[in-house]
């Protein structure tokens, strides 16, 4: 068994301090989490770990033939090769090994009398055999295939950001480290991918150490968090699930030592105050002990939750209705004909394979993109966020406290009460030293946490996430989570974390490609459960759309106007299906008050189910509806 030892870690990044003499031991087996809030020093951890930035001061302990793998956020590849000659460019001895003998074997081809080149051929030939190389390329083609990349000679140059990642973390995996780095593995990865990497790393002969904000992937990996606060690594057996228990009491055992610190102190104080003649100078040790107490005094540092208390404007009875909305984009059929009513107080997710357009949708939803055809009306009273991907441009040499106040100087939270931007900075667990630090100087995760609070900063009632978890950390999540379960206005998501969808969301769009669009109404893991990882659609062919011409305009068939019966119909079928999601409602807060009671909650789940059927049925029939209402 092998063993990587750190000792005394210490790392200061300008006024902060990140390993505050960090020591820890990992082994062979070890799958092992490291959680902790934007900024806390996780990545400077890793590539201390990995001797990219080399801590302040402290060491490793290694045996000789340890072996590092670093899979970082954007993996450092030449834009000029090819996906498989990134992945042997790696550092690796076997990759070394397989391109000295193709180089041998070049030489040999040319020279096959030359009696040294013969040698050298002969003898990494018999060193490939002993490190069965022969298998490595066959088994990168495996891994890439997992990771949906299979055009091995595609350059990396034309790849997204995404594919890059993916290219990164199949060199890592295929290296076979002794210790394996992994910075947010799961980021931009498809379902299956994610299941496969689960299976993977479970039967990995090394030891690993992840950092990630996919509490699910957690679950299933690890068996070992670390948690990184204030300088200190607190460690913690178990998967995630285990460690959310096991702080829970760590917390409230320092709350309690802490309580009892004061208590003392208090004593000692009244004890110091008394006059000179009632102390014997026999108490002089006992002076000194209260200067040591008096120092540690207020010192207990724990990591507080996000608070999210602002408020936001009125949200009318309309908020976002699709009508027979068709769109392509690089090539790519998008949307097909899709309509949908979106009304206030939703909670839409949107998932599945990548490349499908999901991102394309919010897009065209905030007006950043045109449809080929139909329409998207958005309701008079929305006042909509829209959190992307990758955040506005920012002024680096700005300083946060500036940032903010762009937006507004102060708010007015739920309860009234006016909210400064400091203070909304300090509920964003940016002290208030931090206040005037220039915005280069945060690190990623940071930024995106200051670009959340700017966005909520403007009271919108309509809310589009775009990957939220990709760069937000576990503790923010947590409390994100928490506030739109609250958030009196709609969320649309797009997201392949299956803990957010499942804390946020309770209707899908699983986007399958070539605009095939499922819905689904209830959590994500009941859809993985019974229908498995979304797929993308590969067999079908695509029919170009038809250039219209005036007289293909004239030829096209009318639809055909709503009856009298159907036009009341119209009238009615928002409010219909309002009602029916407020029975839904009604329903599951029945089922959550009677966890207990089976027989009850068997009662419940008939109605729910028959609820769910309606309002489906419903939705269809708006959809039919709305294709031939009149514009």
């Amino acid at each position: 068994m092998k063993q990587f030892r750190a000792t005394d870690l210490k790392s200061v990044y300008g006024d902060k301090t990140l390993l505050a003499g960090v020591s820890f031991l990992i082994e062979t087996g070890d799958r092992v989490g490291l959680i902790g809030v934007n900024g806390s020093g996780k990545t400077t951890l890793l590539n201390a770990i990995a001797g990219i930035t080399p801590a302040d001061s402290g060491g490793f302990e290694t045996p000789n033939d340890y072996r590092i793998g670093y899979l970082q956020q954007d993996p450092p590849l030449d834009p000029d090769k090819t996906v498989l000659d990134a992945i042997f460019a790696g550092a690796q001895p076997i990759f070394q090994l397989i391109r000295d003998y193709e180089t041998a074997l070049d030489a040999y081809a040319a020279n096959p009398t030359d009696e040294k080149i013969l040698n050298r051929y002969t003898k990494l030939e018999q060193q490939m055999n002993q490190e069965d190389a022969w298998l490595a390329e066959s088994e990168v083609k495996s891994i890439l295939s997992q990771l949906h990349l299979p055009d091995l000679n595609s350059k990396i140059s034309a790849l997204s950001g995404g594919q890059k990642k993916r290219v990164g973390l199949a060199q890592v995996l295929i290296e076979a480290p002794d210790l394996l780095l992994l910075d947010e593995p799961t980021n931009h990865l498809d379902f299956d991918s994610i299941a496969w990497l689960e299976k993977y790393l479970a039967n990995y002969h090394g030891a690993v150490l992840t950092v990630t904000h996919d509490r699910y992937f957690l679950d299933h990996v690890t068996n070992r968090i670390f948690e990184l606060s204030f300088g200190q690594i607190y460690e913690y057996a178990g998967n995630y699930q285990q460690f959310v228990i096991a702080k829970a009491e760590r917390v409230e055992a320092s709350k309690v030592a802490d309580h009892k610190a004061a208590q003392l102190y208090k004593k000692e104080l009244a004890w110091m105050k008394t006059s000179a003649r009632a102390r014997s100078t026999k108490q002089k040790a006992r002076e000194n002990r209260f200067a040591e107490l008096d120092e540690n005094m207020g010192n207990l540092q724990l990591d507080e939750d996000v608070q999210v208390n602002l408020g936001q404007t009125r949200l009318g009875k309309k908020v976002i209705e699709i009508t027979d909305a068709s769109l392509a984009f690089d090539n790519q059929v998008i949307l097909d004909h899709f309509s949908t009513l979106i009304q206030g107080q939703k909670r839409v997710g949107i998932t599945g394979p990548n490349g499908t357009g999901k991102s394309t949708l919010l897009n065209a939803i905030a007006g950043k993109l045109p449809l080929d055809s139909g329409v998207i009306s958005i309701g008079e009273t929305v006042k909509m966020a829209y959190y992307t991907q990758a955040t506005e441009p920012i002024d680096e040499d700005k300083r946060m406290i500036a940032y903010l106040s762009e937006v507004a100087e102060a708010v007015i939270d739920k309860d009234g009460n006016r909210v400064s931007a400091s203070e909304l900075l300090e509920q964003f667990l940016f002290p208030s030293q931090m206040h005037g630090t220039l915005i280069r100087k945060l690190s990623g995760g940071e930024k995106r946490r200051l670009y959340l609070l700017k966005l909520l900063l403007q009271q919108p009632n309509v809310l589009l996430l775009d990957e939220p978890t990709n760069d937000l950390d576990i503790g923010t999540l947590t409390v994100l989570e928490d506030y739109l379960t609250h958030f009196a206005g709609t969320v649309i998501t797009v997201s392949h974390d299956r803990y957010f969808l499942d804390k946020v969301a309770d209707q899908l769009f699983i986007f399958h490609g070539r605009g095939q669009i499922e819905r689904f109404t209830g959590l994500f893991s009941q859809y993985l459960l019974t229908y498995g990882a979304p797929t993308l659609i590969t067999d079908e062919v695509v029919k170009p759309t038809p250039v219209t011409t005036p007289a293909a305009v004239e030829q096209a068939p009318k639809k055909k106007k709503l009856t009298y019966a159907e036009q009341k119909e119209w009238a009615t079928i928002e409010d219909d299906i309002a009602q029916l999601e407020a029975k839904t409602e009604e329903i599951q807060a029945a089922m959550n008050e009677n966890g207990s009671d089976f027989g009850k909650l068997s009662d419940l789940q008939a109605q729910l189910d028959t609820t769910n059927t309606d309002l489906e049925n419903l939705m269809l029939r708006w959809e039919e509806l709305s294709e031939r209402v009149a514009d």
